[in-house]
């Protein structure tokens, strides 16, 4: 068994329900799979002694799990107040239309054809729900709508896919873009390094204890994978499929189709560089 804590970004163990942090809960959604890990994490966020709560993320459209956030807040005394949304993959927003009707909240998210409501959010927007504080970070690069919700009273940040709890991230090609992956990266150091932040709280996976210590790996396994990428096309590997089958030959087969999203932003981003 790996010891928690020499893992990248020290993980927390198990992926569970409950309380993450004083103000974040996480609700898992029951969608597991390789790519969702154990499932999506529905984060329901609120401060100390206020009824009102706001949710990240409700997850996929299944009503069971959506009543079950509601049920959750409800037993905590809390009542749904407003949904963010990370970005528009379908594990993580999907289930937003049908919550928003169940709780009668809006929606905001970057992306204007997710909104639900005249509010969208935006690079240093602030979210304030009684009492809470969330600082919108935008971290393009999985996607481009991507965001991160900074909570600066947990010193903690909501990274959707950006950062996950166990493993890594696709850069999902033509709309996700590797150099605007890197900056977002760095940009989540900077959070770490000078804002303090060392918790991250991720749209799959546990929650990881050492925000800096997982960009950190995030940037060198980036860099490590794009030596490789040229390096294969150096060789002869001409294709996306073919750079895969040589460079992720020490991964699941299942999650190739994923990593060809991911091989073809590095080579849009050696070609925009000339080196490839």
């Amino acid at each position: 068994m790996s010891d928690a804590a020499a893992l990248p970004g020290q993980p927390r163990g198990l992926v569970v329900s409950g309380p993450a942090t004083e103000r974040a809960v996480n609700v898992l959604a029951p969608n597991p799979s390789a790519m969702t890990l154990d499932g999506t994490n529905t984060w329901l966020l609120s401060e100390p002694g206020s009824d009102l709560a706001v949710v990240v993320d409700p997850g996929p459209l299944d009503e069971s799990h959506l009543r079950h956030v509601i049920d959750t807040a409800e037993k905590l005394g809390k009542r749904v107040a407003l949904t963010l949304l990370t970005h528009g993959h379908p594990d993580h927003a999907e289930g937003a239309g049908l919550f928003a009707e169940l709780t009668g909240t809006a929606v905001r998210a970057l992306d204007p054809a997710l909104r639900l409501g005249d509010e969208g959010l935006g690079a240093g927007d602030v979210v304030a729900v009684g009492g809470l504080e969330l600082r919108v970070v935008p971290t393009p690069g999985h996607t481009s709508d991507s965001l991160s919700f900074h909570l600066p009273a947990d010193r903690a940040v909501l990274t959707g896919d950006t950062i996950l709890g166990r493993g890594t991230t696709i850069v999902a090609h033509p709309d996700g873009r590797l150099g605007d992956y890197l900056d977002s990266l760095r940009r989540l150091r900077s959070l770490a390094v000078d804002d303090g932040v060392h918790t991250v709280l991720p749209g799959h996976g546990p929650v990881l204890e050492d925000a800096q210590g997982a960009v950190e790996f995030y940037l060198a396994h980036r860099a490590s994978r794009l030596a490789q990428v040229e390096t294969a096309v150096e060789s002869g590997h001409r294709t996306p499929a073919e750079v895969v089958a040589h460079v992720y030959a020490d991964v699941d087969r299942s999650l190739w189709p994923a990593a060809e999203l991911s091989v073809r932003a590095q080579l849009e981003y050696l070609r925009e560089r000339g080196l490839v």
